[in-house]
Order: C-alpha cells, then structure tokens, then sequence
C-alpha cells in the first residue's frame, strides 16, 4: 500500500531501520513524514499545522495507563465485541492494528493478541511502544501477550496465521472510516493516518478473509451510523454513543 505522503527515516543511527522497512532514510528531516526519535522514542512527525504534535505508541503512560486502570474492564465495547467474558480469554488477532489501542485493552483484560500492521510507519511505532512498554514493570506482563506482525492481512491472512501458528477465535477488525469526534487532536490524528495510508478499499476482502480465518467471530468497529461492510450482514451489532461494533458469529466463544 504505496502512502499518499511521501515518509522517510531520519537521523544517524537509524539506517538499518529505514533499511528493514524498505523506507529511504535521510540526516536531517525533510518536507512529507518524518520517522525520528525524540525524547527516546520513535515518532511520526510533519506539518503540526496539518498533523498536531508528532505520534507516538505509548502503552506506559497518557491515555494507555488511564484507560488501564479506569476505562471500565471487561465492560468496555471492545471487551464485549471480542467475548471477553468473565472467565473467557479468546485469541484474537486484530488485523488492523493501527496504534495497538484497541489490542492493548484486549491484552491487558487477559487476551492473547496477534497484531497485524501493514504500513512500514505505523509497524515502526507500534514495534518501539512495544519494545518501551517490555522495560515498564506494570506494562511488560501485558505486552508479553501482543505479537505484532508487519504483514498485509487483506491479501495474507491465512499465510500469515500458518507462519505464526495462532489460530485465531476471534478476528478484530478496525477499517478506515470518516472520523467524525470533535476533538481538533483526533481529527489531526486521523488526517495523517488518511494522508499515510489512505482509504482500506479491500475492506471487503478484509471481512471475507477474516470470516473464513476466525473459528468463533468476527468483530468490526465502526461509526455509530455507518454502513456495514459490503458483504454478509452482521448477526448481532453492540452499540456505543459514536460508534458500534458488528458481529459475525460462527459458534458461541463457550463451544470448542
């Protein structure tokens, strides 16, 4: 997936990282997306005008700590949508693994989660929060259950679940959308991961892949309002104030 922005590694010490990725690297930063390291960790930064302050993956500390301790548990939407029960701890993958928000909840409620990032940038982050959160005493029991993979699931998943010997119970899926949340740091957010990635139009080849992988379900977070994917209709929908979560169920996570 060839991004619409041009983004390239920056900074002495970071050559083989731009060469693992296939990402052209540079000594200084440049016009487009900037991989950087910044206060020891690795980062996204550009136009702040356009994309607000650089990004990050921090599972240790803002928004991943205060959700940890007081986002709700097991009754969080994404909690439910993926079956965590009170005694139920599913394999999950989450195809689309983005900033591992979503993942790390997963994991932190007892999941064990196979993350899925197809973008070299956001792989990037994801694998430097992960290896920050490994040194964190709080956070390192629960990242020990994320296994992040840089793959496209649209076209690999069932190659890529071979390779990783994680037959997944449960596929969690968080397509692209139209964000609509008012906030000026979100909208920056998601314009930059538009500008990085853009639309996932294979969205539907996403659901046909996953719905053929997961013994259980499949859960797909969307807007409160949006359509379904194109495909089968979902069996059950969960739904919160913006947005809603569909299900596809197979069999019942308490049935072998």
């Amino acid at each position: 997936m060839n991004p619409a922005v041009p983004v390239r590694v920056c900074g002495v010490g970071l050559e083989p990282l731009a060469e693992r990725l296939g990402l052209p690297w540079a000594p200084e930063n440049g016009d487009g997306l900037n991989l950087v390291m910044h206060d020891g960790a690795l980062v996204l930064a550009g136009d702040e005008s356009r994309y607000g302050k650089p990004l990050k993956v921090d599972f240790v500390t803002g928004q991943a700590a205060h959700r940890r301790r007081f986002g709700g548990g097991r009754g969080q939407l994404v909690a439910k949508a993926c079956g965590l029960g009170k005694v139920t701890s599913p394999r999950v993958v989450d195809a689309t693994a983005g900033l591992g928000r979503d993942a790390f909840v997963l994991a932190s409620l007892g999941a064990e989660v196979l993350l899925i990032e197809r973008h070299s940038a956001i792989f990037a982050l994801l694998e430097d929060g992960l290896a920050r959160a490994r040194q964190d005493a709080e956070t390192a029991p629960i990242v020990e259950a994320m296994t992040l993979v840089h793959a496209d699931a649209a076209h690999d998943l069932a190659k890529i679940l071979e390779r990783q010997a994680f037959p997944p119970q449960v596929i969690h899926l968080d397509p692209m959308f139209p964000h609509r949340d008012k906030s000026a740091l979100v909208k920056k957010e998601m314009r930059l991961f538009r500008d990085l990635a853009g639309d996932d139009l294979d969205a539907p080849m996403l659901l046909q892949s996953a719905l053929a992988a997961a013994t259980h379900r499949v859960t797909v977070k969307r807007p409160r309002k949006a359509p379904a994917i194109a495909g089968p209709a979902p069996h059950h929908v969960i739904e919160g104030k913006t947005s809603r979560y569909d299900l596809y169920v197979h069999r019942s996570l308490g049935e072998a």
